[in-house]
């Protein structure tokens, strides 16, 4: 899947964070909701303007941004140390 069909960054919305096209509604927003235990179907029910085309390019998105992205886990340093 293509998500430059579904996704899109214009510097007048939202200040530029990539949204779902023809919505104000950020990639960023739309993981939030997952990532509150919300499923596809209640995401679909809540914001009709979305598509489930439209929510799979969001995990598209993510998932080529992280790839080209480097992660490093830092270690936990406690207040005492």
């Amino acid at each position: 899947m293509d998500w430059r069909h579904y996704i899109h960054s214009e510097p007048k919305i939202l200040l530029g964070k990539p949204t779902v096209k023809g919505t104000r509604l950020s990639v960023e927003f739309i993981l939030g909701l997952f990532a509150n235990g919300w499923t596809v179907q209640q995401v679909l029910e809540n914001y009709p303007t979305l598509t489930p085309e439209a929510v799979q390019a969001v995990f598209v998105f993510v998932a080529e941004c992280m790839g080209d992205e480097s992660l490093y886990m830092l270690p936990f340093l406690s207040e005492s140390a």
